[in-house]
């Protein structure tokens, strides 16, 4: 999901304030599945010790009456012809406490779970190099193959409905167990049963690899426009692009792309950051709404592109940070939109530790645009639409053509 997370500590503190948009589409906010977790995650870390009042949020009692529960207890004890232990049980307790909400991004993770996620988030994983999500009717479906990986190298494609993993059927299964399916050894394979357009069966047969997404590239292009790409929101993306930018302003070009397609999410931060480039000090940036209130991130004032014309291009694998840098562009009148409706997510997790390293991610608010839209399950309508075709190549792009011919008028 590749999207890595920073802590932000104020001075004394012991626990760090962990913040980002995983992209995230995915089941989290956007799941790298084969262990790449982005995609729009906002995520806060507590202590573990969460407080609703005496009866709770939304009229929930303060504590819960585990009679009937104890009931079914006493039966499976009794009856079921199996092994149990009371971890077991305790942590399907958990499980079902958080899958109660019937919202994909809550979620209740054991300590071996939590270990596996943060290592997902911290990038030492590997796996296919592809973004995980769901659609509509709750298929599992592909948000972004990441590029030059296995998954893109494979052929799977945006928005492929996932059918099977290993000849697994994948109906019933939560995102979670289809990446934990997915991840495997450097050098293994994974074979995923694929519905295309839906309707076209596929079998895919990939091998996994170590998944390192560098996350800014930049170049120059033809009528002296300065290209940049951003293909993750991650720790190094704030210095990257200010390197960036800091070039094309020495380079006096006379134009910016910056291209978010496929960038399903990450630091909120580095989205703050790589708009700020833009945007005049004070600019709202992205606004939250939630159980813990309201905030507004603006930008910084670091605005070296500030009145260069500018092309955002997205598409539907730009999620959840990708799709609040192109939000914040666009409302503040400093960039024009091109490509493919954006993914979608404008909700926020928040991520509790628990002492025995367990851990809840709980989802606690929404972001909102500028303009005061949320977008979540809407996505980002492009300013100009232009499809990319199933056989686009770097010298067949149209959408990066559109952006140059917009920039060179």
């Amino acid at each position: 999901m590749l999207m890595r997370f920073k802590t932000e500590t104020g001075e004394g503190s012991e626990v760090g304030v962990k913040k980002w948009y995983q992209g995230g589409p995915a089941k989290y906010f956007a799941w790298l599945f084969a262990g790449l977790l982005i995609f729009g995650l906002g995520i806060n870390v507590g202590n573990g010790h969460i407080s609703f009042g005496k009866h709770g949020p939304a009229g929930l009692p303060s504590q819960l009456d585990y009679t009937s529960v104890n009931q079914v207890y006493d039966s499976l004890k009794h009856n079921y012809n199996g092994k149990l232990t009371a971890a077991q049980l305790t942590d399907g307790l958990k499980h079902g406490l958080a899958e109660a909400t019937n919202d994909p991004y809550t979620e209740y993770f054991t300590p071996a779970e939590a270990k596996q996620f943060n290592s997902e988030l911290n990038q030492s994983i590997t796996g296919i190099g592809a973004e995980l999500g769901q659609d509509g009717d709750k298929n599992l479906i592909i948000v972004s193959p990441i590029k030059g990986f296995p998954a893109d190298k494979a052929g799977l494609q945006a928005q492929d409905i996932i059918t099977t993993i290993n000849g697994q059927s994948t109906t019933g299964m939560s995102i979670d167990a289809a990446v934990n399916k997915i991840r495997g050894p450097k050098g293994s394979k994974v074979t995923l049963g694929i519905i295309r357009d839906k309707s076209q069966p596929l079998s895919i047969s990939i091998t996994r690899d170590t998944i390192q997404i560098p996350s800014v590239t930049t170049k120059t292009l033809d009528g002296n426009i300065g290209y940049l790409q951003i293909s993750t929101f991650a720790d190094d993306t704030s210095d990257l692009a200010k390197k960036a930018a800091d070039s094309f302003k020495q380079a006096g070009v006379k134009a910016v792309i910056l291209d978010l397609r496929g960038n399903p999410g990450g630091l909120l931060d580095a989205a703050v950051n790589v708009s700020s480039l833009w945007l005049p000090e004070g600019d709202t940036v992205v606004e939250q709404r939630g159980t813990g209130g309201d905030d507004v991130s603006r930008a910084a004032g670091d605005d070296t592109l500030n009145g260069i014309p500018t092309v955002v291009l997205i598409d539907n694998g730009s999620a959840s940070a990708s799709e609040i840098t192109t939000g914040a562009l666009h409302d503040n009148k400093a960039a024009y939109v091109i490509g493919e409706k954006s993914y979608g997510k404008g909700v926020v997790q928040q991520l509790i530790n628990f002492k025995d390293g367990s851990q809840l991610k709980v989802t606690v608010a929404s972001w909102y645009r500028p303009n005061g839209k949320n977008i979540n399950h809407q996505g980002i309508t492009p300013d100009k639409t232009v499809a990319e075709p199933s056989d686009a190549t770097p010298d067949n792009d149209p959408q990066l053509q559109a952006a140059e011919d917009y920039l060179n008028r």
